[in-house]
């Protein structure tokens, strides 16, 4: 699975983070996501998927 998130679109909600706190963060300053692993091990596909899932600006997307 390969991770990519558009900074443009995300709007800090932070449910990512809550779901996936090893593969998203979130910047101090304005809370936009950070991407901490684009190729996230396969025991954390669930989460994953599930983060992209709930993401409220569709801002997470996923290639398998």
């Amino acid at each position: 699975m390969k991770v990519t998130v558009d900074e443009d679109r995300c709007c800090g909600a932070g449910q990512c983070v809550l779901i996936a706190p090893e593969v998203f963060d979130q910047r101090d300053d304005d809370g936009i996501v950070l991407l901490l692993d684009p190729e996230p091990g396969a025991d954390r596909h669930a989460l994953v998927r599930e983060a992209a899932a709930v993401c409220p600006a569709a801002a997470i997307t996923l290639s398998e």
